[in-house]
């Protein structure tokens, strides 16, 4: 049976809509008119055969029958005078395929055959997703931008021929994306693995941020270099802990660059997103004077071991930058560090100086961007637990 050319243009374009060979389409069509022709002829389920020649344009599908010398009697079998009007070198015992019109196939077999078709589809472009994403997952890629939904904010972005959505809550606050444009996007998670598989992505996650950092330096790439902790709020700033593990490495200056040309490279893609590095250290005090750079820190000391507290001490004139706008930088340092800040000036109202603590630290301070920020009264940060996974503990 010749089909017209309708047929395999049809599929054609299916298989190009949804990005699957012809050749893997046209099995995906075999066995679902396999499956509507055996409810159609229950008794020939193992005897039905299908055959689609895209070249030749053919389309047929055949019963198996066997040739006897007595009357036939069901599907399965042909008298062998009959079998001779089809082929005349016919024998007994032999095998004639008896072709089957479609058409009077009905149309349950038919819906039935669509409804195979569609879930072979399903599963295909599923499997296409995870063999392309999965590898990807919590990493970053770069996407190109293909519509903005101005009214929703919803950007679409593609990669690899899929479409992904980057929602308005995963934006940088304040970026304009632009259609045409490249982004780098984290692949946050694929949400429902074994039936639609949806990618997450995003840009406001703080792990974008190791991950830009692992593109621009080899030393973090490689291991030399190890992110211990990051903490961010995405658009405005970032603060990221790093410690080598090679003591000829400087791990801060690796970040930066030369000319400030890697730490740059990572603030052009994230909008001009401040970012501070500082050198993770194991000695709590330390660490939780460098996590509040760019503020210069005169002394810290835990207060409570159990409670993850601590009292650091700043120059009346570094108060407001320590707290930062809104709580900002103390708030940043303490999901760094997971201790609970309180910050106090170096000298009260009446210009007496705060009490000598058990622990003073020379600091140097950690590589910023400047900020500029409002008078503030000393606050109280609350901890809250490290952001990543990497942050490593403060040791007691």
């Amino acid at each position: 049976m010749n089909i017209n050319n309708g047929f395999f243009d049809a599929l054609k374009s299916l298989g190009e809509e949804n990005s699957v060979e012809t050749e893997l389409l046209i099995e995906k069509v075999k066995s679902a008119m396999l499956k509507a022709a055996r409810k159609a002829y229950p008794h020939s389920e193992e005897r039905i055969k299908v055959d689609i020649d895209p070249l030749t344009k053919k389309f047929a599908m055949y019963i198996e029958q066997e040739i006897i010398d007595d009357y036939p009697i069901d599907e399965n079998e042909i008298n062998i005078d009959v079998a001779r009007t089809i082929d005349p070198n016919a024998y007994i015992g032999g095998k004639i395929l008896k072709e089957i019109d479609i058409s009077k196939l009905g149309r349950m077999a038919a819906l039935s055959a669509k409804q195979s078709i569609k879930g072979d589809l399903r599963e295909i472009n599923r499997e296409q997703m995870l063999s392309r994403f999965e590898s990807k997952e919590h990493e970053c890629i770069t996407a190109k931008i293909s519509q903005v939904d101005q009214n929703r904010g919803t950007v679409t972005v593609e990669y690899d021929g899929t479409e992904l959505y980057l929602f308005k809550n995963e934006q940088i606050p304040g970026e304009v994306l632009e259609v045409g444009k490249p982004v780098k996007v984290y692949i946050t998670s694929i949400v429902g693995k074994t039936k639609k598989p949806i990618v997450k992505i995003s840009r406001t996650h703080k792990d974008l941020v190791k991950r830009l950092f692992e593109q621009e330096v080899p030393e973090i790439y490689d291991g030399t270099v190890e992110v211990k902790g990051i903490s961010r709020e995405a658009g405005a700033r970032t603060k990221m802990a790093v410690w080598s593990r090679d003591p000829n490495v400087d791990a801060v200056g690796a970040c930066i660059g030369t000319k400030r040309s890697r730490i740059k490279a990572v603030v052009d893609e994230l909008n001009q997103e401040k970012i501070d590095i500082i050198l993770w250290s194991d000695v709590p005090e330390q660490y939780i004077s460098k996590a509040l750079a760019p503020a210069e820190v005169l002394r810290t000391i835990i207060t409570s071991d159990e409670e993850k507290a601590c009292t650091v001490i700043v120059p009346n004139n570094q108060l407001s930058l320590a707290i930062g706008n809104k709580g900002q930088n103390a708030k940043l340092a303490a999901k760094l560090t997971g201790y609970k800040i309180d910050i106090k000036p170096q000298f009260d109202t009446d210009n007496q100086e705060a009490p000598e603590l058990s622990q003073d630290f020379k600091v140097e301070k950690a590589v910023s961007e400047p900020e500029v920020t409002e008078e503030t009264p000393a606050v109280e940060i609350p901890a809250e637990a490290p952001e990543t996974e990497n942050a490593a503990p403060a040791e007691e």
